[in-house]
């Protein structure tokens, strides 16, 4: 099952394509995703779409050998991504993957068995607001010793690090269950050792069956990964997978496995994956 854990990220300030090079790009992909892509008006929001796009189609063609072609992918009421296919296979039993995008990063990442979600977040300072007042506006989904961590970490900067920290992990988690629900995240309390062994509780229960790591990228950017059971997921997203119910020695065996390191490729290198045989 190790192969369906994956894991890239795409550097998009490193890629400056030509309008020309663009269009070649966008025309790669099925027509229904060209308007996701060309609905928005900046330019740097274009390549977000497309890179998230191509990363999608490229590593299922990657993992699983299915030609580009015959990839169909559709997205849940709430926006969730999820393939739609009858042969992936024992070997991948519940292959799933999500995506996320923010600053100069567009990430993706799958699994076999557990849920996956993924999150980037950009810690770029706020405008028109100081950091306290910022962080403030976030103070209803954390909880008190979230809370207080965050509000006692140090410096200015050091306060809005432990915040988007904190935030990058409630992301993934959501994400993971294909909610795009935020409310009742103050319940969803985080704990960890250095930013490793990171475990979470909700309503003081500890969740055995969730695992998550957080990483930081270059440039100010972290990410973060949560790994968690099927039956979590929202009903939307349930009717997409081939399996939520597993004897606990079988989910065990997604849950621990490896947690693979981020794999940087370039967009040309995505778009090569995608087009080989």
């Amino acid at each position: 099952m190790e192969k369906g854990v994956q894991r890239w990220v795409v550097d998009i300030s490193k890629w400056n394509p030509t309008p020309h090079d663009f269009s070649l790009a966008v025309s790669i992909l099925p027509q229904h995703e060209h308007s996701s892509i060309t609905r928005f008006v900046k330019w740097e929001d274009r390549k977000r779409a497309l890179v998230s796009r191509l990363l999608q189609y490229g590593l299922v063609h990657e993992v699983l050998g299915i030609p580009y072609d015959e990839i169909i992918i559709k997205r849940t009421i709430e926006g969730k991504p999820y393939l739609e296919c009858d042969q992936i296979g024992m070997e991948f039993p519940n292959f799933n993957f999500n995506v996320s995008h923010h600053g100069d990063y567009v990430a993706i990442a799958s699994e076999p068995l557990c849920l996956v979600g993924l999150d980037i977040v950009s810690y770029m300072l706020p405008h028109r607001e100081t950091i306290p007042e910022f962080v403030q506006n976030f103070s209803s989904y954390f909880s008190s010793q979230e809370w207080h961590k965050i509000t006692n970490a140090g410096t200015y900067d050091e306060i809005l690090i432990e915040f988007y920290r904190y935030w990058c992990l409630k992301e993934a988690y959501v994400k993971a269950m294909g909610s795009g629900l935020s409310y009742g995240l103050d319940k969803v309390e985080f704990h960890h050792t250095g930013w490793t062994d990171i475990s979470v509780k909700i309503d003081g229960e500890a969740m055995i069956e969730w695992r998550f790591w957080l990483f930081e990228l270059e440039k100010r950017h972290w990410v973060s990964v949560a790994r968690g059971p099927p039956r979590s997921a929202a009903e939307s997203y349930k009717r997409t997978l081939t399996q939520t119910e597993f004897h606990k020695a079988d989910y065990n065996k997604g849950l621990y496995l490896p947690n693979a390191p981020f794999v940087s490729p370039t967009v040309e290198q995505v778009i090569s994956i995608l087009l080989s045989k």
